[in-house]
């Protein structure tokens, strides 16, 4: 996907929130979009998914299957989760069986029956992301996709990342958290008075106060072990040790 000359305001007489985007997403690629609260991060995420039309200059080859997960769910509908999942997999011609794979690899089962207004942010957010995977995307676009959900539930957005580009689809992500900016390759833009910068430095770790971290111990099995170090490790969480179950230290 080609953004050419893109410009784009909110009103005719407005200041220009994006000016001058030249840029391009290639296939398998992780852009991470950073930048201040306003600086037109959503924009330039609503642009790429088709939900905005630049004021100037073209976005062209953006791929048929997108998924686009905005910061807020629009859970003011009158349908519980999973009929509102249903609809959606009729109208995008998913298979029945994704609805139930979203609805429990995301962490809701129990909430499949309650209507869309009365869950919670988090849930409704899991919601959002589970409707932008009902077909697999070939580009997948999150804005701040880590807002209201748990620790758990959080952990496994970088998996899902990993795997969309993994099978050749982009992803356009924005994150103010650092949760998802130490992927290997991910590609960071950096937006600041209007400009993207597309060849930004990665930003540095967040800086950790130890004396307010907690040491959880978990058990995986071992053939899982990469991958859960893997998913900790993106979900911005230390791996202190690895050690073999049943050896006490």
């Amino acid at each position: 996907m080609r953004f050419e000359q893109v410009w784009f305001r909110y009103a005719r007489r407005a200041g220009w929130t994006l000016r001058q985007l030249n840029a391009t997403v290639e296939p398998g690629a992780t852009v991470v979009v950073l930048g201040r609260n306003g600086a037109g991060k959503s924009t330039l995420l609503q642009l790429a998914a088709g939900v905005l039309r630049p004021g100037r200059g073209t976005i062209s080859d953006r791929p048929a299957v997108v998924g686009w997960v905005p910061e807020r769910f629009p859970a003011d509908q009158p349908f519980t989760a999973g009929d509102y999942l249903r609809r959606m997999a009729e109208v995008r011609g998913a298979e029945p069986s994704a609805v139930d794979h979203w609805i429990e690899r995301l962490l809701f089962t129990e909430h499949g029956g309650t209507r869309l207004a009365d869950l919670s942010k988090g849930t409704a957010q899991k919601v959002g992301l589970a409707q932008a995977m009902l077909v697999p995307p070939s580009l997948l676009v999150l804005d701040e996709p880590w807002e209201g959900l748990d620790s758990v539930a959080r952990t496994l957005i970088p998996a899902i990342v990993a795997e969309v580009t993994a099978a050749g689809g982009s992803v356009l992500v924005s994150d103010h958290r650092g949760e998802i900016t130490a992927l290997p390759g991910a590609i960071h833009w950096t937006i600041a008075e209007g400009i993207v910068d597309t060849a930004a430095p990665a930003p540095p770790p967040i800086a950790r106060d130890e004396e307010d971290e907690v040491i959880v111990e978990v058990a995986v099995r071992r053939s899982e072990a990469d991958q859960a170090m893997v998913a900790l490790r993106a979900a911005g969480h230390r791996v202190v040790k690895v050690r073999s179950s049943g050896v006490r230290e």
